[in-house]
């Protein structure tokens, strides 16, 4: 396995996680009696320019298919962050009428929707049909087509360079890594700005938030690796903000390496955070694999336990992540009956490899489970303010990451 930045060999496995289907796969009922696809999820580091990356075994129409079922309005609290960022960057880059923004991995117009109604120009790259459809319904202008250099040539060649290009949470969801970034330069004007959200692999080492790992995330970034990326690219970082977002990210700012854009001191401060972390010492990786499995354990025995004493316990929240810990965990429905979810484009289908029913929140009444495993954690207080109503008293929330705890 060769790192899909630098080409040198990866010499350090961070973990494995078996094999798994596609996390965002989900499947209805008259698939359960068809063969299911099963990937090898495994992840190693680079030591040469610190990037941690899957082993790839699968292409990208094959993650990110016309039927995506992951729509980012879905979240309330992802639209209340969307609407926050387009206040902030309208009034810092003094963005207006005659400027020109786009979003890559646009998704449902979640986020375009904010310069739509402030009339300033904008533009979606948003490959997968569900989501797109849903974004023009909005009035926003889409291309449905993976971004990468030869697109951003064609645009730029149409006059469509762009004052602002962002990207929340594609970073890590692209096979090439170089060609996309190269694509950003090439797309965006001599002045520009490109700002990237994407979780920052600290948090995932630090919290073991393994379960963000799943084959739609090619990489699991670090400042450090995002740099070097950048450069090689012709594009420098002059700013960057940690936010909390997916349980921790960071929001990096870029322009081209010739832009009159001047570095802050927040680059090199986080940089020195991740170098006090460790995040360039091969030591720092080991023992990673240990603390998934102990999370599987307690995950695994709280289950049996529950089962024994005739408990019911459901989920809540059909994420990929969820996907990630069931299918290493080996759970069926026989331990977790339900699995509610708020996106009616998941509702009434079952997840992969788990084939756990999923059912829309309402029914949750009925069902009167003793126990509620959050799967998206990152958004817990979203999800009981959503669900604690339509629940008994006596029911009682928890998160399995980074460790099994009751809310």
């Amino acid at each position: 396995m060769k790192c899909r930045h630098c080409k040198i060999n990866i010499s350090i496995d961070l973990c494995n996680l078996g094999f798994a289907p596609v996390s965002n796969g989900y499947l209805t009922k008259s698939q359960l009696s068809r063969k299911e696809t099963y990937y090898p999820l495994r992840v190693g580091v680079c030591e040469a320019c610190w990037l941690v990356q899957t082993e790839d075994f699968s292409s990208p129409e094959e993650l990110f298919a016309s039927d995506y079922a992951y729509f980012s309005s879905a979240s309330s609290s992802f639209l209340a962050h969307a609407k926050s960022y387009v206040e902030m960057i309208v009034e810092k880059l003094a963005l207006n009428s005659t400027s020109l923004v786009c979003e890559i991995a646009s998704n449902d117009g979640y986020l375009l929707k904010n310069f739509h109604e402030k009339e300033i120009p904008c533009f979606g790259i948003e490959p997968t049909l569900s989501t797109a459809e849903a974004s023009e319904a909005l009035g926003i202008e889409n291309i449905k087509e993976f971004f990468g250099t030869s697109l951003a040539e064609k645009l730029s060649n149409d006059g469509r360079q762009c004052d602002l290009i962002l990207g929340n949470n594609v970073f890590a969801h692209v096979p090439d890594i170089n060609d996309f970034t190269i694509g950003l330069k090439t797309m965006l004007k001599i002045d520009g700005v490109v700002t990237l959200e994407f979780p920052h692999l600290v948090r995932l080492l630090a919290s073991s938030q393994f379960d963000t790992i799943y084959h739609e995330h090619y990489s699991y970034l670090s400042l450090h690796a995002v740099n070097k990326i950048f450069q090689q690219s012709g594009l420098r970082l002059f700013h960057v903000e940690e936010i909390e977002t997916h349980g921790g990210s960071l929001r990096v700012y870029g322009c081209r390496a010739d832009s009159f854009r001047l570095e802050d001191p927040s680059v090199k401060a986080i940089l020195l955070d991740e170098l006090t972390f460790g995040i360039c010492r091969a030591e720092t990786y080991e023992g990673f694999q240990a603390k998934i499995i102990n999370i599987k354990k307690s995950l695994l025995e709280f289950l049996l336990t529950q089962q024994a004493n005739n408990k019911k316990v459901v989920g809540y929240g059909a994420a990929a992540k969820g996907n990630t810990l069931l299918n290493y965990s080996g759970i069926k429905p026989d331990l977790i009956s339900y699995v509610f979810d708020g996106a009616q484009s998941k509702q009434n289908k079952f997840l992969p490899g788990s084939h756990i029913p999923i059912l829309e929140p309402s029914k949750i009444t009925a069902v009167n489970p003793d126990f509620v495993i959050i799967f998206p954690w990152n958004i817990a207080n979203e999800i009981q303010a959503i669900a604690r109503p339509l629940v008994s008293p006596e029911t009682k929330f928890l998160v399995a990451i980074p460790e099994l705890k009751i809310l």
